[in-house]
């Protein structure tokens, strides 16, 4: 099927399509589709598969620009604590863990909601987690128009604890930021000191 093919299918269409190809992976890998557990599992997966990536159909941007509010402070603003669960792109595993958000406002705030949207938006595709958080950062900065922008994920990712180097005890952390933040330590410092309060 190609991309043109597939760009004219409704979410209906395409869920009934991804069904398909999961009965296909069920059976290559050695089960019976047809074994009474498994009679729903294709159409089940594929659903599952789908609101796991709702962020392809999912605008970032326009979500942002629903709640941008005059405000004339210029103190750090901070959401943290934001969970999340996304889908490594390498493996197609789980991965989950929680985000937090900084800002300095200059000349309007977002509604803190928005946010936690915004990291769901992102969250909710194939990804790795060094760009699901630059992606938030610039997200944020483009939108909200902030003069420095500081966000910080921590995960764990099912592609190492239950494949591979199978270590059930490790835990990413990645680090982005932008404007103020990338010029002045002190803050990026008092963003981490507020994150541990």
């Amino acid at each position: 099927m190609t991309k043109e093919e597939i760009a004219k299918l409704s979410d209906g269409e395409r869920i009934e399509a991804v069904a398909e190809r999961m009965r296909d992976i069920i059976e290559l890998i050695g089960e019976d589709c047809n074994r009474e557990g498994l009679v729903k599992t294709p159409v089940r997966a594929a659903k599952a598969l789908w609101f796991l990536t709702q962020g392809y159909r999912s605008d970032g941007k326009a979500l942002m620009t629903q709640a941008l509010f005059e405000h004339e402070g210029s103190r750090m603003v901070i959401v943290k604590d934001i969970e999340f669960y996304s889908m490594c792109e390498h493996h197609v595993l789980p991965f989950f863990g929680r985000v937090s958000v900084g800002y300095i406002p200059d000349g309007k705030i977002v509604g803190l909601s928005k946010l936690a949207r915004l990291v769901n938006v992102y969250a909710r595709r194939l990804q790795v987690q060094e760009r699901l958080t630059a992606q938030i950062c610039h997200a944020v900065s483009e939108a909200v128009g902030a003069s420095g922008v500081i966000v910080t994920c921590t995960a764990e990712h099912l592609c190492m604890k239950m494949r591979g180097v199978e270590k059930q005890d490790s835990a990413t952390t990645t680090v982005e930021y932008s404007g103020r933040f990338a010029e002045d330590a002190s803050l990026r410092e008092e963003f981490f000191r507020q994150l541990s309060i």
